[in-house]
């Protein structure tokens, strides 16, 4: 997730949310008409997911940033962006947010938000022991989408074939709706565009190829297989680990990612109400 710096955010400053998820996000097809705003409603490839353009990360500098919030100043955050029509929340086991995020959402109903968050499993029977625990942390019957988190390695499909069983069976069941997963490496990355069974795809891209795990024409070019394979991307890093340092490079970075029309979705890690609304505004201006 991005950091960005409270200063730079309020020197840049100067809808309420009637949109809602279906309970069961139904799938119309892949759509590519023009992104408004960032509370649109978006299909995550075919899926069979729907949530915003816009999602709230979790795991600025691995959740530090949001967990020094505390459970009011989250709740807080978290409220603002449901208020101004926001619904994807991105989180992940190891940001140790699981907490946070179930409190934070306390009586907001459940099929009006959409949840991810990811497993570091390696073993079949830990992936099924953490799906478990990841119900009860977040006290929800099923969570959206659950990402194998930060694969590593070049060809990592086979060896992570037993954990993709354990969520296929999970599929199955319910308890969760879509399989997906994130990489760390450009290898990785590559390795994840032929893999069985993936629905969305969580890929670092901005502009400026700060964070990513290539350049961001050859990344692009990868992202652009996956959409074509019909899986959800989800963009993360937009805003690098800091911002950029200005709000122009921002705004540059939203415009570059939304002007790619493969990238369905992206998360931001915020730290305050004034960075959400700034972003909010930089997305209206970039789809113009």
């Amino acid at each position: 997730m991005s950091v960005i710096s409270r200063r730079d955010f309020l020197a840049g400053v100067s809808i309420a949310g009637s949109a809602v998820l279906a309970g069961r996000f139904a799938w119309g097809g892949p759509t590519h008409k023009k992104i408004t705003s960032g509370t649109d409603l978006v299909d995550l490839g075919r899926s069979g997911l729907r949530t915003t353009v816009l999602g709230i990360g979790t795991g600025t500098q691995s959740g530090n940033q949001q967990r020094a919030l505390g459970q009011n100043g989250f709740t807080k955050l978290v409220r603002h962006a449901l208020d101004r029509g926001i619904r994807y929340i991105d989180t992940a086991d190891s940001y140790t947010m699981h907490l946070l995020v179930r409190f934070a959402l306390e009586g907001v109903p459940r099929d009006k938000v959409f949840i991810q968050t990811k497993t570091g499993a390696k073993h079949p029977e830990v992936a099924k022991a953490d799906i478990q625990r990841f119900l009860r942390e977040l006290k929800t019957d099923y969570i959206d989408s659950l990402l194998m988190h930060a694969m590593m390695k070049k060809g990592w499909p086979p060896d992570m074939r037993p954990v993709l069983d354990v969520l296929r069976g999970a599929k199955e069941k319910g308890t969760i709706r879509a399989i997906g997963v994130s990489c760390h490496g450009w290898d990785p990355l590559v390795s994840s565009v032929d893999a069985e069974g993936i629905d969305i795809h969580l890929v670092r891209i901005n502009p400026f190829g700060t964070m990513m795990d290539g350049k961001p024409e050859a990344v692009a070019a990868e992202i652009k297989k996956m959409h074509d394979r019909g899986r959800g991307v989800i963009g993360m890093k937009i805003y690098g680990e800091d911002g950029f340092g200005s709000r122009e490079k921002r705004l540059e970075s939203l415009k570059y990612v939304l002007g790619l029309g493969t990238v369905d979705a992206f998360t931001i890690g915020f730290t305050s109400t004034e960075q959400l609304d700034e972003t909010l505004e930089l997305i209206r201006q970039a789809a113009t």
